[in-house]
């Protein structure tokens, strides 16, 4: 069967809209710049960036170095003080006024993301369409969420690549509509072109946001512990973020620091397995890219034989492929499940832990296989990788205390309810957990014992939009936990000595609904 790009979708087809779209973005040699001081320059050092899709390069990424970042958050600074005089009824029209912007960009930027990032068409669209509805209902919300605060300051914004408009872009609104001047640093692994056409067309209606790109560590003196930056919105891994914890302990910064954990699913004296089925297909969404994806399943030994008929199915069913690839030019975009990891590196790290996994005594259960007919002859796919589940992976393995971050699940079995609890926190606290068990006593008792933010009861639960509140326990949050009127605390001032909703080194305070 003849297979192609989808007519619209070639990334040249795309790259040339995307530059008619913001021209002030781009250099003369058709490069992306860094918006730092109000406007599109400064084209840094090129770095190589290429599409998981394929492995053909995208562009360029114009890296920084540390004084040009220190510029840049010195001018928000100066421009905070500015902005957060602004009357709030002014902030929210410039903030509408960029919605209106995104939604007549939509289709192109949910392309974007899939070249970019390789997430297939109707998540790509999902994390656009979460970002402007998110962002409206804090228009129509926002006011009394204000009352008897203040805007806080410069807020930068260090984000994983996995969702930059749903997580990134929208939190960039929403602290830029409580009266702050906004900094981000564009994900080094992916995602810099979608977030430079948001950042031009919220920089064309007045909003004070700057991009730049850049080394983590390289820019961190300038994003992270600089005087001039009032609060530190923080999304990555568990190294990176306790590196930048330790740094904050000591300053007085506001900071929200989202890392990972082992999120679980415990199984005991459960039935309803045809919804668990839907569960876990579900649940390999994007390969498990995302930070409350359910990577590991704790089951009661009896049973065990009742999930495997449950669980092999479902994964065998999922539909793994080149995102943008039709048959012919009329055809529709595939429905697939998730296209490639973020890079072949990602791969590669997972293979090499499955193997070590494997190596120190734990059994395969499932080996799934990519099909060629969903890529291109001869394509380059060594960003793809078809789920994978091990059974009982021994404490000294990787897999058994580390989020893996993709299509990888890990499976144990358990005899006691306190095995089940005690393999449930595995990793010293995790953003959700579920229990799936026909009985409500259990579900309350295990509910209770477990180091999670979010629990649910026969379903999987998600970061949630809106008023719904995010954080985590233990190791896996740091700092003001986000999300409805929290979120917009964490970004302003109010009462002196007030508490906050969080996570922090001496105290924990957690909502009562979460």
């Amino acid at each position: 069967m003849a297979k192609m790009i989808a007519p619209g979708h070639a990334w040249p087809d795309l790259f040339g809209e995307l530059r008619a779209a913001v021209p002030e973005a781009f250099g003369a040699d058709g490069h992306a710049l860094n918006l730092i001081e109000g406007d599109w320059g400064h084209p840094g050092h090129g770095k190589h960036y290429a599409t998981p899709v394929d492995g053909n390069e995208l562009g360029r990424i114009p890296m920084i170095d540390l004084d040009l970042a220190k510029r840049a958050v010195r001018f928000a600074a100066h421009e905070h003080a500015r902005w957060s005089v602004i009357d709030l009824d002014e902030r929210k029209v410039r903030v509408a006024a960029c919605l209106d912007q995104l939604r007549t960009h939509r289709e192109l930027i949910a392309r974007l993301l899939m070249w970019e990032i390789g997430k297939p068409y109707a998540l790509a669209c999902d994390d656009i369409d979460r970002c402007i509805s998110g962002v409206e209902w804090y228009l129509g919300a926002i006011e009394p969420m204000l009352a008897g605060r203040s805007p806080l300051g410069v807020i930068s914004n260090i984000a994983s690549w996995n969702y930059p408009y749903s997580v990134l872009m929208h939190s960039v609104l929403v602290q830029a509509l409580a009266g702050n001047a906004v900094i981000a640093k564009t994900p080094t692994d992916g995602g810099i072109f979608s977030l430079t056409l948001g950042f031009a067309l919220a920089r064309r209606v007045g909003l004070p946001v700057s991009l730049v790109s850049g080394s983590g560590g390289v820019l961190s003196d300038a994003l992270v512990r600089n005087p001039d930056v009032a609060c530190l919105a923080f999304v990555g891994g568990k190294s990176n973020g306790r590196d930048i914890a330790a740094s904050l302990y000591d300053r007085e910064k506001r900071y929200m620091l989202e890392m990972e954990g082992v999120n679980c699913y415990g199984i005991w004296d459960f039935s309803d397995w045809p919804t668990l089925a839907a569960q876990i297909k579900k649940g390999f969404a994007y390969g498990k890219q995302r930070c409350t994806a359910y990577i590991r399943f704790i089951v009661q030994r009896r049973l065990f034989p009742k999930f495997l008929d449950t669980y092999l199915p479902a994964v065998k069913a999922l539909k793994i492929g080149h995102p943008l690839l039709v048959a012919s030019p009329e055809d529709a975009l595939p429905t697939l499940d998730f296209g490639p990891l973020i890079n072949s590196r990602k791969v590669e790290e997972l293979r090499v832990m499955y193997s070590e996994a494997v190596g120190l005594g734990a059994i395969s259960l499932f080996e799934g296989e990519l099909d060629p007919e969903r890529f291109l002859p001869g394509q380059d796919i060594s960003a793809y990788l078809a789920p994978i589940a091990l059974l009982n992976v021994p404490r000294n393995a990787r897999l058994h205390h580390n989020e893996p971050f993709g299509p990888v699940d890990t499976i144990v079995v358990v005899d006691r309810i306190e095995e089940l609890v005690s393999e449930m926190n595995i990793s010293n606290g995790n953003l959700v957990s579920s229990i799936a068990t026909d009985d409500p006593e259990i579900a309350r008792m295990v509910s209770g014992e477990l180091r999670s933010f979010k629990v649910g009861v026969n379903q999987m639960r998600s970061r949630g939009d809106r008023e719904e509140v995010f954080g985590g326990m233990g190791a896996s949050w740091k700092g003001c936990f986000v999300g409805g009127t929290y979120l917009v605390q964490s970004v302003t001032r109010g009462a002196e000595g007030e508490r906050f909703f969080g996570n922090f080194p001496d105290y924990t305070l957690l909502p009562e609904t979460r």
